[in-house]
């Protein structure tokens, strides 16, 4: 299925139910007065967060969800039927904004969270609501509110633990082949990955955490160029991020240290918060050259960078290096919990039992 990560959406809550005038009407009581009751209230909208859905493609096909409307009121005092409210599913990561506004409705991270997107109308009043000293016999009834309507936008954001970064070709998809059972498409030319990858990495018993593959970024990407502009917001959720350097270039003039730097500079433009994230260094394609010559050259790029941080010499293509690269992000995850959901559960109303 084609990778979706945006669409839009239509939503309109039930209309309440109309109000009803009516008058009790019994053998004896001649003045028997106004027993109109209430419509029922429209149903409303919801968006609930559902685990298996991985993509916005059902929603290029059906645009519109309409929630049922209340049904009006009866004699004897009776209230109509409340609609029925509608929950529609969504991928685990979608972010809700109100297309006119640009507010943003919502952040569904948790499977099973729900958020309220339009609420459904209020019934009308009967006659009976209408009622007083100076007007015993009201002809009158409400007609019950329209329900909301909104026009969504939705957003999903890939929920991964590790991200991975690098250019075309740098060996992102060779390296979560590697240690996952994902299977992303391997070739010998640029931008082979056109959409996210997502694989769960075994640690060990039960230990276990998520790598996001996204296409590879070139200078620009933060202002539309290339395919990493439409994915860089998947690695805003992840923990740790895993930058590419490919240590044997096919391109003779290409500089791994430039490169680097060019990739790093985009995500300061994308995201100031993205650029401050954990981020190690794997220097990759190391079976392309003599153990010598491989410390040699990582050497270099490690002291052009200045880079500080978790270095690791590796290669996708036979799996050197990566037990140990997994077993080390696997003991960082652990140390640093994704933080508590609880903050963002508070914008969404949980679904009534």
């Amino acid at each position: 299925m084609k990778f979706i990560d945006e669409a839009t959406l239509k939503v309109q809550a039930g209309n309440g139910g109309r109000g009803c005038v009516s008058f009790r009407r019994e053998k004896f009581v001649p003045f028997g007065g106004p027993d109109g009751g209430d419509g029922g209230l429209g149903g409303s909208v919801y968006l609930r967060a559902v685990e298996g859905m991985n993509t916005l493609a059902d929603f290029r096909i059906q645009r519109t969800y309409k929630a049922q409307n209340g049904a009006g009121g009866s004699g004897n005092d009776c209230a109509g039927r409340g609609g029925e409210d509608l929950y529609v599913a969504v991928p685990v990561g979608t972010v809700v904004t109100e297309k006119d506004t640009g507010e943003m409705l919502g952040d569904l991270t948790l499977a099973g969270q729900t958020l309220l997107v339009a609420r459904g109308g209020k019934g009308g009043w009967g006659n009976t609501r209408f009622k007083s000293s100076t007007n015993r016999a009201p002809r009158k009834a409400g007609l019950g509110l329209p329900g909301e309507r909104r026009e969504l936008l939705l957003e999903l954001k890939l929920i991964a633990d590790v991200g991975l970064l690098g250019l075309p070709n740098a060996g992102k998809s060779t390296l979560i082949r590697a240690v996952s059972a994902a299977r992303p498409k391997v070739a010998d030319y640029p931008f082979t990955t056109l959409t996210p990858n997502l694989g769960v990495v075994a640690a060990g018993p039960g230990r276990s955490f998520v790598m996001a593959d996204i296409p590879g970024l070139i200078e620009g990407a933060a202002e539309g160029a290339g395919l990493g502009i439409r994915f860089l917001k998947h690695l805003q959720r992840t923990r740790v991020l895993l930058h590419l350097i490919d240590l044997a270039p096919i391109d003779p003039s290409a500089d791994p240290v430039r490169d680097a730097r060019t990739i790093f500079a985009e995500l300061k433009k994308f995201s100031k918060e993205l650029a401050t994230k954990e981020r190690w260094l794997l220097i990759n394609k190391i079976d392309l050259l003599e153990p010598a010559e491989a410390q040699k050259r990582s050497r270099e790029i490690v002291r052009r960078l200045r880079f500080r941080g978790p270095v690791y010499l590796i290669s996708g293509a036979t799996g050197e290096g990566t037990p140990r690269l997994v077993q080390d992000v696997m003991h960082y995850l652990e140390e640093h919990p994704r933080a508590d959901p609880a903050d963002a559960a508070q914008e969404t109303a949980a679904a009534p039992p």
